[in-house]
């Protein structure tokens, strides 16, 4: 499998693992110093570091990132770096806010060290707990698609690989992982959904529920792929932007097939500062589309306003009618989305 995702990489000539002591990233460095030790891939060269991130949400994290770190320095990797971090919620959950934290300093230890990929330790349990918690939550096809295997310089090369696989892999190489205990604490969904919902679904529905949402999440990442490009295209195509604000003309928008519109209008959020807004108020967003004359504003996550110009209203502040409007949508104006504070200079 690491054969795999590094050939669809390019075979990167230096790596990183990104390792927690746990037996998913140690079994994943154990394997990626195999290659090491060989000193190729597939006839192409080939060199592996590591990074340990100490999120210090636990006493007794140094230690034990200190463990890792000698571990994979036994392991015969190099350079093995460990990289602090502060996790500040600021507004997100703590588990998103340490994602956020720890994807942050991998990113850096791959400028430092020339690393042209990072490699994680997810398995085939994570994706199917994602995928779980996806549906749990109302997500969207984006969530239920779950972790990609590869993300730019992130690549998960255990996705197909079960969490049973990567402790067999710790034993055979006489490796003694360290288990987090926040992998079992109830007070987190994630826990709950590994340690409680998987194992009930495969007692009540039978085995292999765990593949079949890893199955789900694959099948799903090409259908968000695809909306994802054509959704870029026509946000490309659409916009128009004079000073901080941007518009979208409304009766482009209209035509649009609903999974499309709702995405373009999402991005136009973004473009203007704001963040990813819940099902809900892309639809009290959308909704000003089927209203007449002036309507909203509404208010999307970020601080961004967005609301209804009509032709009338736009031509009575001297501007002309979007461009691209057929004759049938010569009553229609635009969406504006504002953000409501300035730019940061």
């Amino acid at each position: 499998m690491l054969q795999d995702a590094l050939a669809d990489a390019g075979y990167p000539e230096r790596v990183l693992v990104a390792c927690s002591g746990g037996p998913d990233s140690l079994a994943l460095a154990a394997v990626a110093a195999y290659f090491a030790r060989r000193g190729h891939v597939d006839g192409h060269p080939i060199s592996v570091g590591a990074v340990v991130v100490d999120h210090q949400l636990q006493p007794g994290s140094a230690e034990v990132a200190a463990a890792t770190a000698a571990a994979l320095r036994e392991l015969g990797l190099a350079p093995v770096q460990v990289r602090t971090v502060d996790v500040a919620p600021a507004g997100m959950g703590p588990e998103a806010a340490a994602r956020d934290a720890r994807h942050a300093a991998l990113e850096a230890a791959a400028d430092d060290t020339g690393a042209a990929a990072v490699l994680l330790g997810h398995t085939l349990d994570d994706q199917a707990e994602q995928v779980l918690l996806g549906l749990a939550r109302g997500s969207g096809t984006r969530s239920l698609a779950g972790m990609r295997p590869a993300r730019g310089r992130l690549l998960r090369p255990f996705l197909g690989l079960r969490r049973a696989d990567t402790l067999e892999i710790c034993a055979v190489e006489g490796l003694d992982p360290w288990h987090d205990p926040s992998n079992e604490d109830p007070a987190f969904a994630r826990s709950r959904t590994r340690v409680e919902v998987l194992p009930m679904l495969e007692e009540k529905l039978g085995p292999g529920v765990a593949e079949s949402l890893a199955r789900t999440a694959a099948i799903l990442q090409l259908d968000a792929d695809y909306l994802e490009d054509v959704a870029n295209d026509t946000f490309g195509r659409l916009q128009e932007r004079s000073g901080t604000e941007l518009s979208l003309p409304e009766a482009a928008l209209r035509e649009l097939a609903p999974a499309v519109r709702f995405r373009v209008i999402a991005k136009a959020a973004a473009a203007v500062g704001g963040q990813q807004p819940s099902y809900q108020r892309l639809l009290a967003a959308e909704a000003l589309l089927r209203r007449q004359g002036s309507a909203g504003p509404v208010e999307l996550p970020g601080g961004v306003s967005v609301y209804r110009l009509s032709l009338a209203q736009l031509l009575a502040a001297g501007q002309s009618a979007p461009a691209g409007v057929p004759r049938e949508g010569a009553r229609c104006g635009k969406l504006v989305f504002r953000p409501q504070k300035p730019p940061q200079e």
